[in-house]
């Protein structure tokens, strides 16, 4: 059941240390970046004092507001308890059968059957489903996932996996920032005057063009496609039914559609691929097929 025969608690400390060395080296290429623009703009020690600062109060943000940032990022809103009784029964249900306190219930309007789960402890948890999930699964097969689910946050990895995406997220954004301003400059009149600082920044670009989807790709590495075997054999044991999430994979396989507020840098946090049936290309998941073969051969043995 455990990844290297590593223990429960001993995954759950490498989780935690692995977000703390991902902020560790997010702050340091956003400090690198920022001396560049103190550098350019000649703000001296101020200015160092201020990116300090502001490089502080991101990671205080990203910690204490990771789950806000990645709901709001897919558009998903909190599932009305008198409209999706079911779905908050089945969460509150298997909760209790993990021994959690019972995690926020959010909804995406989204036609593409799939989940997740946010947070930064399991105090402090979330479980979006999507509408297209509600759609096609039964009962039997929503609690499937949502075991799944619940075992990303009994296995602490909702916080690792939350972070690195808004990690990854800004590092994408600082790396379109920079490009663009290759076309447009740093403020027109000064493009006049320094062609040579445009230079530095169309340099910077590239290089960011570069880096932003190996980092992204470090990041899918670091989360482990291992992880997601785990958390499907945590969630089946947690409902002690393994054909349940292997039912709910065969329907979530079936659908090839990408979802409409897919990215790179939440694709990770899904429980299936969210640009559709194209694991082996981007290998963010496992492929489905193995994971229910897996599921099967659990159910056999249970």
């Amino acid at each position: 059941m455990f990844m290297a025969n590593k223990t429960l608690y001993e995954l759950q400390s490498e989780n935690v240390r692995k977000t703390y060395f991902f902020l560790f080296v997010f702050s340091l290429i956003l400090f690198l970046i920022g001396y560049f623009f103190v550098w350019y703009f000649n703000w001296g020690t101020t200015g160092i004092i201020i990116l300090g600062a502001i490089i502080f109060l991101y990671n205080w943000i990203a910690y204490e507001n990771s789950d806000k940032i990645a709901l709001s990022s897919v558009n998903a809103i909190p599932a009305d308890p008198s409209q999706y009784y079911v779905l908050h029964n089945v969460v509150e249900e298997v909760s209790m059968a993990a021994g959690i306190p019972k995690p926020k219930v959010y909804i995406m309007n989204e036609a593409q059957p799939n989940a997740f789960a946010t947070g930064k402890d399991q105090n402090h948890a979330a479980i979006c489903v999507t509408t297209g999930l509600l759609s096609i699964t039964n009962r039997e097969e929503l609690q499937g996932v949502v075991s799944h689910e619940t075992a990303h946050i009994r296995n602490r990895d909702i916080l690792l996996m939350t972070v690195v995406g808004i990690v990854a997220g800004l590092i994408i954004l600082a790396r379109d920032v920079m490009l663009r301003s290759m076309f447009w400059g740093i403020g027109g009149r000064r493009r006049e005057r320094d062609e040579g600082g445009n230079v530095i920044f169309l340099i910077i670009g590239l290089v960011l063009s570069i880096l932003a989807p190996l980092i992204v790709m470090l990041i899918r590495s670091a989360i482990s496609r291992q992880r997601e075997f785990l958390a499907d054999a945590t969630g089946a044991y947690i409902i002690r039914d393994p054909e349940a999430l292997a039912s709910a994979l065969e329907k979530i396989g079936s659908y090839t559609k990408p979802m409409r507020v897919a990215s790179e840098a939440t694709a990770h946090m899904f429980i299936s691929n969210p640009f559709g049936n194209l694991e082996k290309l981007f290998a963010t998941h496992p492929p489905i097929e193995e994971r229910i073969r897996r599921l099967r051969a659990l159910s056999r043995n249970m």
